[in-house]
């Protein structure tokens, strides 16, 4: 077994840490604690992209890897990997629209960008882990 091959659960550990990350700050932010808010987006940010390192790692090695289940469960994974990817390729102009604004101190503006970004990341987070216990450990 290659060292790599641990990747893709080192993967989704870095999405169920980055949706943690995500809740924590969203409750921190409605707790008025804006210093742990900072830090736990900035967390889930750095997750998400160590995440995205890894798996490009691992993908440049391995290829893709074909989904065996048959049936509803086919459907089902298909459609979750579909709406994962499209809402991940959004996220890559949300994120940084929405740090940009909280960069520059326009937090109405980073909230109104937030009120998307949040949901899509944790959404984009919770799938690539279901992904992952379908992929290589359910099939």
């Amino acid at each position: 077994m290659s060292t790599l091959s641990v990747l893709p659960a080192v993967n989704a550990g870095l999405n169920a840490i980055s949706a943690l990350l995500i809740l924590l700050g969203w409750v921190c932010i409605r707790r008025r604690r804006t210093v742990a808010h900072r830090l736990s987006m900035l967390g889930a940010i750095g997750a998400s992209g160590l995440f995205l390192l890894s798996y490009l790692v691992y993908h440049s090695v391995y290829g893709s890897t074909r989904f065996t289940g048959q049936g509803l469960v086919r459907t089902l994974y298909f459609f979750i990997l579909a709406s994962h990817t499209v809402l991940a390729a959004a996220l890559v102009v949300l994120v940084p629209m929405t740090l940009y604004c909280a960069a520059r101190a326009r937090f109405d503006q980073h909230a109104r960008f937030a009120r998307w970004t949040v949901p899509t990341g944790l959404y984009v987070s919770v799938t690539g882990v279901a992904i992952y216990l379908m992929l290589y450990r359910l099939f």
